[in-house]
């Protein structure tokens, strides 16, 4: 069945690919995006082209998750041109490196802006539509880091995915009798196919990014290539856009809550078995276990 998905930081990486694979699959795929008409207009063009030589519905949308404006606006235009709106996938992130308290507060701020508010605009601009059709599926694309090995000098952007993660946790129990169903997609470090380490952002603080290379020289720099070491030759960031589509072409109520892809195996799937678990049996215990799946439009 054709749906109509939006996805938010779709002009590379996760998003630009889960546009694409699911465009394949068949669905109308609105490729959010900041300034498609400025810095983002080789990215339009490019996904122009694509649903040209491959004949799919794979549209460009101009989309800042910075901006409550922007993402009315988005969604105003998809809801006028298809009527509904069956998917959200919460992709826009970006990532900083570094000594955490290098970084200034502001710049926290905004790390959380990207992460974690821009999900509450969207949602808030196109889960109206979604309740009152008593369906649809939010996907989240989380990283491994929220419970797995974690590395130093991620921290800002480590602390910012577990705040997505955990407004991902409350929202699935808080939208399941609107029928709507939630996943969170869990990506763990893939060092090549993605743009995230080369694009990250940096502190503000030099005088103590300079302090901390004393006893940390060049720590990054190591991270980032044993993370490298620890991903099989054949991990393909292609396969975090498989997965979304598997999900998104089940149907509804028979999704998984949680799917990993993580190459480098730090460990996540495993604490987070045990943490989705517990909110499966706490539910049960307060008598909410209703709260675990999406109630069909039948049932109302």
């Amino acid at each position: 069945m054709n749906k109509t998905i939006v996805i938010t930081g779709a002009s590379s990486g996760f998003g630009a690919l889960s546009a694409r694979a699911l465009a394949d699959a068949g669905h109308t795929v609105y490729a959010g995006m900041r300034d498609t008409g400025g810095h983002n207009a080789p990215q339009v063009a490019n996904a122009k082209q694509y649903a040209g030589e491959h004949d799919v519905d794979l549209r460009s949308v101009d989309l800042d998750v910075s901006s409550q404006d922007s993402v009315d606006a988005a969604v105003e235009t998809i809801i006028t041109e298809q009527g509904r709106i069956d998917v959200l996938l919460h992709n826009a992130g970006h990532m900083v490196t570094g000594p955490t308290e290098a970084f200034t507060p502001d710049q926290l701020a905004e790390i959380y802006d990207t992460n974690v508010l821009g999900t509450q605009r969207l949602n808030r601009a196109a889960l109206p539509h979604l309740r009152a059709q008593r369906d649809g599926l939010v996907l989240w694309v989380g990283s491994t880091s929220t419970r797995g090995g974690t590395p130093p000098y991620l921290g800002p952007y480590f602390a910012a995915k577990a705040g997505m993660d955990a407004l991902a946790v409350s929202y699935a129990g808080e939208l399941a009798r609107f029928g709507v169903e939630t996943c969170i997609i869990v990506p763990g470090s893939f060092t090549r196919g993605t743009n995230h380490f080369a694009h990250s952002g940096h502190p503000a603080d030099q005088s103590v990014v300079d302090e901390y290379e004393t006893l940390y020289p060049d720590l990054m720099d190591q991270v980032a290539q044993r993370l490298a070491e620890q991903s099989p030759a054949d991990a393909d960031v292609a396969d975090v856009a498989t997965a979304i589509v598997d999900v998104v072409d089940m149907p509804s109520g028979t999704r998984p809550f949680r799917v990993h892809i993580d190459p480098a195996d730090d460990g996540a799937a495993v604490v987070s078995a045990v943490a989705d678990r517990m909110r499966v049996e706490f539910l049960g215990r307060i008598g909410l276990e209703d709260l675990l799946h999406p109630h069909s439009a039948a049932a109302h």
